[in-house]
């Protein structure tokens, strides 16, 4: 196997233990975020040309050059934090327009997780729901929605989301992201 594929993916593990610095994190987040195929490592290898265009708060908004036949480049916002009391238990968030309109928001979180309560969130310790967990590869589990126009004034208006994982069913884990920037990081988004 290709050495560079390998040390990919030994990378993306070490990004969901903990170990990895901020870029392997926002590397794994365009990996997987921007519609290349999950279950196999080469289509990472090619996603190392995404680029960080802004910086908005605590967000980025990071951009990958056109798949073929489209003419666009894709750009998403991306935060990665880790809990604040378990250093290798940590999240991505992704938030993505596509071109028919549609946002979608997508968290990665690390293997390990417990299924079917699937991923809470709050916004500014006000309760906003839950989303299921679709699917789980070899280095992440990652819950998807279709945001609406209500989550996405939530968040713009917010200060704090605490999106909720559990490990075993009494065991939740509040994981903070700050929404400082959101707004900004929005409205560049193309």
């Amino acid at each position: 196997m290709d050495r560079m594929v390998v040390e990919m993916a030994v990378r993306l593990l070490e990004v969901l233990q903990g170990r990895a610095t901020r870029v392997a994190v926002l590397l794994l987040a365009v990996f997987a975020g921007l519609g290349l195929a999950l279950g196999g490592l080469a289509p990472a290898v090619q996603a190392q040309d995404g680029t960080v265009r802004a910086q908005h708060g605590d967000w980025q908004v990071v951009c990958k050059p056109p798949p073929p036949g489209a003419k666009n480049e894709s750009c998403a916002l991306v935060q990665s934090v880790t809990a604040e009391d378990r250093n290798n238990v940590g999240l991505t968030v992704y938030f993505q327009k596509f071109s028919n309109g549609t946002k979608v928001l997508r968290v990665f979180a690390p293997l390990g997780v417990l299924l079917p309560p699937g991923l809470g969130l709050k916004i500014d310790d006000k309760d906003v729901g839950n989303a299921p967990f679709l699917r789980c590869q070899n280095f992440a589990c990652y819950a998807q929605v279709v945001v609406e126009d209500k989550l996405i004034e939530q968040l713009k208006a917010g200060k704090t989301a605490v999106f909720i994982i559990f490990q075993t069913e009494e065991a939740g884990i509040g994981i903070p992201i700050s929404l400082a920037g959101f707004d900004k990081a929005l409205a560049a988004l193309k």
